[in-house]
């Protein structure tokens, strides 16, 4: 391995290499992007594959992460909102830019290794996405505010979709105290590399990130196995001086929100929509029937 590759400089290799359109010295292209396009041809088979797809109520690293009541729900089988047709495409495209980031490293000399290497943690499964230069790497595209937080390093402390949890384990499967995020704005391109170290008390995310996640896990595998948690993922918020109350981020992203809340409505404001769980004074906005889509 180049160490003088390192995720430090992993991203300013890569736009460099975007402007010059140079490839590092070292890298076969033609091997490259014969790579590239087999792992391209792999995500299209896995999303059109004839193999029908198995039951994924179950307990996994890469959900381990998420709020307790959302993995009871998820696992005892609750029905929740069915996954839009949009929603999938969004996906798909996700995995592509992902695909594409893993390319771009590897053109710009750095080392991508133990690529979906199986992981397992309390008898909790789930496969890695990498190493890059070593260090245990999930990739991710996220949208622009979602994107600041990997950029700024606050994710530790605002992480809803559980993504810490979930590299925390990949890393203790592996042995291993540093981790990082390779994140992308699927909306102008930019790129960040984030990476924290378990072992580094100086950190304004070392108490953020303190919990052992072996004793999650454990504490997990025993929580799906009792009644259904009474105490919602996030409280909900004044939305406001109009003394209606509005859903957290993660509940309103949860495909169990009318689970938890059977009265909520949602108002279609232009900037997005709003999910509403108590409403005193009528937004003089269009309301918006929620139905199994969650629309």
């Amino acid at each position: 391995m180049n160490t003088d590759k390192t995720t430090d400089n992993l991203v300013s290799d890569i736009y460099k290499m975007m402007v010059s359109k140079d490839a590092d010295p070292s890298v076969d292209v033609e091997a490259e992007i014969e790579k590239f396009g087999e792992g391209v041809k792999a995500l299209m088979r896995t999303e059109f594959g004839r193999e029908k797809r198995k039951d994924n109520r179950k307990l996994r690293l890469s959900n381990i992460g998420r709020t307790d009541k959302y993995l009871w729900n998820h696992v005892n089988g609750t029905e929740g909102e069915t996954i839009a047709p949009h929603t999938y495409v969004k996906f798909m495209y996700g995995h592509l830019i992902e695909e594409m980031l893993l390319f771009l490293t590897r053109m710009a000399g750095h080392s991508v290794t133990d690529e979906q290497k199986v992981c397992k943690v309390e008898g909790v499964l789930g496969h890695m996405d990498c190493k890059i230069d070593g260090i245990v790497t999930d990739v991710k595209s996220a949208s622009s505010f979602g994107f600041k937080k990997f950029r700024d390093g606050t994710l530790a402390f605002d992480d809803p979709f559980g993504y810490i949890d979930q590299i925390k384990a990949y890393a203790h499967s592996c042995g291993d105290r540093q981790f990082g995020w390779l994140a992308m704005d699927k909306a102008n391109g930019h790129l960040t590399y984030l990476k924290y170290d378990l072992d580094d008390k100086e950190a304004p995310v070392y108490n953020a990130l303190s919990q052992d996640i072996a004793e999650r896990i454990r504490h997990v595998k025993k929580l799906v196995e009792q009644p259904e948690p009474i105490k919602v993922c996030y409280e909900p918020l004044p939305d406001g001086k109009s003394g209606n109350l509005k859903l957290a981020i993660g509940c309103s992203y949860c495909q169990f929100k009318k689970h938890c809340y059977p009265e909520l409505r949602v108002f279609n404001y232009s900037y997005a929509p709003k999910f509403l769980c108590k409403v005193v004074n009528e937004p003089k906005v269009q309301e918006l029937v929620l139905n199994e889509e969650g629309f």
